[in-house]
């Protein structure tokens, strides 16, 4: 194959030293470049130009055309595209379709209006707080009734239906039957026997046992009048509820069900779209729910179905819900009945949002058994199950804050009035008036501040802690303004308060709120405001290690600090503010922390800092993350750590004091050594630092820059062999050289250099990318021909001979354990060639200012060349040994590939006037061709680039190779 292809050469070392008599082909860079720049062309674009506005006037109405019709012309060419918005002046563009279609949509709007928002926080979301709130370790019960095994008498003389009266016994079985009382329940068994229920519901439900469905549900709402354990029943009253809203929705389904036969009923159907059918089944349900004898479970059952009134009366719902609320004054137990008028007002909101009348009827009798909460029966009842008076009000504030969450929801601010009045009628009830002040807007809260300061003082402090009232009134104030001529009073009357709160954790949990409050108005960028603060937290948190129960408050004020302070001059000035942080103990907590911390100084600190208070803080910030890794430190925490401590290293500098710089960065290798991307970002820095000192010296360097600047090179020398990835070694001894070569540091650029040669034995065969092992040979052959490029401008040492560098790294190819059947080593000595070529040239292509390279040093010397073209003969005679090796192993897609890059490399190198390189480079060209593996787009371009170069005047010659190759091509 291949020796075929060469029969007509004498042999490839004959044609080697054909290539070396003449050397390359001689290169005049300049005129080159001159040639590759293309030609300007002035380009006329007549009348028309894309950037010209196109003008669209209307004309006057023509006769016998209709009314209010128009006609456009364009002050444009006929050939300038066509303008999208005139022409669309037919009423078909985008903007007029939208117009026609808003009054379609008016009414869906106006419906939309009346339905709850996606502002309004659905129960879901306040479900799971008070199951984690409300929690006990007593021991619970549950009676369940079982139907009893006496006969069903049938009365004479009924004028009851069979069907009725047996449903009726049904329920009189349930109510009066046997009961089984289940006992010493903790809690979590009691939300499994709850979940059991709910789940028998359904099952009997999908059996068709509608009446036991019914059973299951009376016996659970019968449940919530049981309150032996009442610091339980805010969470037995939400897993109660869910059975509730289980069993309306199965039947509101299934009546549904029944509409939708033979057409699917839609979702605004009225009530001449039920069927007979649907409204009897509806009845039923109803007539059930008003037989049962007990309050409490006829009242929940039917307050679950209450959406089902849809289906018989237009009006149903409006006139359900003020006989439900009625309802629940019958209900002598204050806690029982405010949770029933919550659930009232929960359905209420789903099915009509629109009664508010409803909602504030709940609420105002609410307000009227207040009074009970304080009686003899509700203080004795406290007493024998234990419970304090304020933990008992802080039962019902779930109940009442959905109350006035659906009352104040799209409320206006006049209702807010009306609250604060019926508030101070009962004597500033602190429980109502923490509700009140978290459910309204905090618009209307912040307007009136002052007052409810002052209906705070009045409140009484022994049922609800004022701090609370104090904390729910931050919330609001921080999202909203308060006037501003009360903001300062506002703030002080609050801190009274807030400061003598003796309980540590109570006093981080409202100082916390009103932290931000002080931060937005009162202290922004005031640095002794901010220290008072953090002092007085740092009293009341300290003694007996009180900050350990309050890490995430603590957080929180370091959080909101940073919001508000990016000026760290000032706040790592203050004097509280690292006591503050020596508050976190905890390691993680303190590693979060210094994260934040870092994390907002390098988003805001847009200005290069030496400043030493913020470099001696920062530096212990960062001191503190490094030293938390460790050997089971995950490497994506490894990672975000030292980006932080990477993005504070950018932003130091020291201006043009370069020598304090390099003392930073030495103290900085110290301090963060376990943290490899920090080193090599440290390296980066030392060298651009050299680089800086260069360009201020204007290449000039002083006895004194010059000893800097090898100093730098020897910080590199000693950071880079630290580092665990080879090629990451590779990379920065290569630009470490560099950056000594430009610098004048021959003997420092020679040993970089030197250095990364010795450790390309080194390299692994794979490495891991991403998780996943690859073959390192295409990043170990980007690196070498990088390093190749570099050698252009190293001039040889003289104790080590021509081309030293070259021959040790090509020995180090030569000699490094490649993967079977890899082209990698042969692809390397194709890309040494075109170095070796450069070398040869009277003036190099690029230069190092004030570094004499191999073209000074030799200028031609013949020596010089010789040794070049001994060197270029030992690397073609080893390509050419591989197309052989190929050609035999039948790998015929490679050696085309091999050939044909060989072939540009001769085409772009070498002299081909000489008859049997000429020759040779055509014999490359045929190998490359014969087996229909070079593409045809490559082959065209590079007969077309030798056609162009034979109109130069030194490259005539290239005619005949020109003919041959095109013959070969067609054969």
């Amino acid at each position: 194959m291949f020796v075929s292809a060469l029969s007509t050469i004498a042999g490839p070392k004959s044609c080697l030293i054909s290539f070396a008599t003449r050397r390359s082909h001689g290169r005049n860079y300049d005129t080159e470049l001159q040639r590759c720049r293309l030609e300007a062309t002035l380009v006329d674009f007549g009348d028309y130009h894309p950037l010209k506005p196109i003008m669209v006037t209307d004309t006057k109405t023509r006769r016998g055309t209709r009314k209010g019709s128009t006609s456009s012309s364009s002050s444009s060419s006929s050939s300038a595209p066509p303008d999208p918005l005139s022409s669309m002046l037919d009423g078909t563009d985008p903007l007029s379709m939208f117009a026609a279609a808003s009054d379609l949509g008016r009414k869906k709007r106006e419906k939309e209006e009346e339905a709850v928002g996606p502002d309004f926080e659905p129960w879901s979301l306040k479900r799971g707080e008070i199951l984690a709130r409300f929690t006990t370790t007593e021991k619970l019960s549950i009676n369940l009734f079982i139907g009893s095994d006496r006969g069903k008498a049938t009365s004479q003389g009924s004028a009851v239906s069979e069907k009725v009266r047996t449903r009726l016994e049904e329920l009189d079985d349930l109510e009066e039957g046997s009961q089984r009382e289940l006992l010493n329940l903790s809690q979590q068994d009691y939300a499994n026997r709850i979940e059991e229920l709910n789940q028998s519901l359904k099952e009997a439900w999908s059996s068709d046992q509608k009446v036991k469905a019914l059973k299951i549900v009376i016996q659970c709402s019968k449940l919530l009048s049981d309150n032996s354990v009442i610091q339980f029943y805010p969470s037995k009253f939400v897993l109660i509820t869910d059975i509730l809203d289980t069993f309306g929705r199965l039947v509101y389904d299934r009546i549904w069900t029944m509409c939708s036969d033979p057409r699917p009923l839609p979702d605004n159907f009225t009530v001449e779209d039920v069927n007979d059918t649907a409204k009897e089944t509806c009845l039923n349900w109803f007539y059930k729910i008003a037989s049962i004898r007990e309050l409490l479970p006829r009242l929940y059952v039917e307050a679950a179905i209450l959406k089902c009134n849809r289906f018989l009366n237009k009006s149903g719902i409006q006139e359900t819900l003020p006989r439900l609320t009625a309802m629940v004054r019958g209900i002598g137990d204050p806690l029982v009945a405010a949770y029933a008028r919550a659930y009232l007002c929960r359905v209420g909101m789903e099915v009509a949002p629109h009664l508010k009348d409803s909602l504030n009827r709940n609420f105002f009798d609410l307000l009227g058994t207040f009074r009970q909460i304080s009686s003899e029966n509700v203080r004795a009842q406290l007493v024998l199950q234990r419970v304090e008076m304020p933990e008992y009000l802080t039962l019902y504030s779930p109940a009442i804050s959905w109350i006035l969450q659906c009352i104040a929801y799209r409320a206006p601010e006049s209702l807010l009035t009306e609250m604060m009045e019926r508030c101070k009628k009962l004597g500033n009830n602190a429980l109502l008036l923490n509700s009140v002040m978290r459910a309204f807007r905090p618009e209307f809260v912040a307007a009136r501040a002052t007052d409810f300061i002052g209906m705070i003082k009045d409140c009484d402090e022994a049922g609800f802690p004022k701090h609370l009232l104090f904390g729910s009134l931050g919330r609001s104030l921080a999202s909203a303004d308060p006037p501003e001529s009360e903001r300062l009073t506002i703030l002080n009357e609050a801190w009274k308060v807030i400061t003598k709160v003796r309980s540590p954790q109570d006093y981080i949990n409202c100082a916390e709120i009103w932290v931000e409050f002080t931060f937005i108005y009162l202290c922004f960028g005031n640095k002794r405001e901010v220290n008072t603060i953090l002092a007085d937290i740092i009293k009341h948190m300290t003694p007996d290690r009180a900050f350990e129960d309050a890490y995430p408050q603590l957080q929180s004020v370091i959080r909101k600090i940073l919001t508000y302070f990016h000026d760290f001059s000032v706040l790592f000035s203050m004097e509280r503010f690292l006591p503050f942080l020596d508050m976190f103990q905890k390691d993680s907590v303190r590693v979060e922390v210094c994260k934040s911390i870092m994390e907002v100084f390098i988003k805001h600190q847009v200005e290069l800092t030496r400043d030493p208070v913020i470099l001696n803080a920062m530096l212990h910030i960062c001191k503190t993350m490094h030293d938390s890794v460790n050997a089971l430190t995950l490497e994506d925490e490894k990672r975000s750590l030292a980006l932080l401590i990477i993005g504070f290293i950018r932003m130091v500098s020291f201006g043009r004091d370069f020598e304090q710089q390099l003392s930073f960065c030495v103290e900085a290798r110290a301090t963060f050594c376990n943290l490899e991307p920090v080193l090599v970002q440290l390296i980066h820095t030392v060298n651009q630092l050299a680089m800086e000192t260069r360009r201020v010296m204007r290449g000039n360097h002083s006895r004194k820059t010059a000893a800097f600047v090898r100093a730098c090179a020897a910080y590199s020398f000693i950071t880079i062999p630290s580092l665990s990835s080879i090629f990451s070694r590779l990379s920065l001894y290569l630009l470490s050289g560099q950056v000594a070569l430009a610098n004048q540091c021959l003997s420092q650029a020679d040993a970089f250099l030197k250095a990364a040669v010795s450790i390309l034995p080194e390299v692994p065969r794979s490495i891991s990318v991403e998780g996943k092992l690859r073959s390192s040979e295409n990043f170990l052959v980007d690196f070498i021909n990088s390093f190749l490029a570099t050698l252009l401008v190293i001039p040889d040492h003289p104790e080590h001979g021509v081309l030293y560098l070259v021959r040790g790294l090509l020995n180090m190819v030569q000699d490094y354990t490649w993967e079977d059947n890899s082209d990698a080593k042969v692809r390397v000595y194709i890309s040494a060639l075109p170095l070796l070529a450069a070398m040869s040239q009277e003036t190099y292509l690029y230069s190092i200012p004030k570094v004499d390279s191999n073209d000074t040093l030799y200028g031609g010397d013949p020596k010089f060349l010789s040794e070049i073209n001994k060197l270029c003969e030992t690397l073609i005679g080893q390509i050419l040994d591989h197309l052989k090796t190929l050609g035999r192993d039948e790998s015929t897609r490679r050696q085309g590939a091999m050939a044909f890059s060989l072939f540009g490399v001769l085409l772009a190198h070498g002299d081909l006037r000489n008859n049997k390189l000429s020759q040779l480079a055509v014999n490359l060209w045929n190998l490359s061709h014969k087996h229909g593996y070079c593409e045809t787009r490559n082959s065209v371009r590079t007969l077309e680039f030798i056609k162009h170069q034979t109109q130069q005047p030194d490259m005539t010659h290239l005619s005949d190779m020109v003919q041959r190759l095109t013959l070969q091509s067609r054969t």
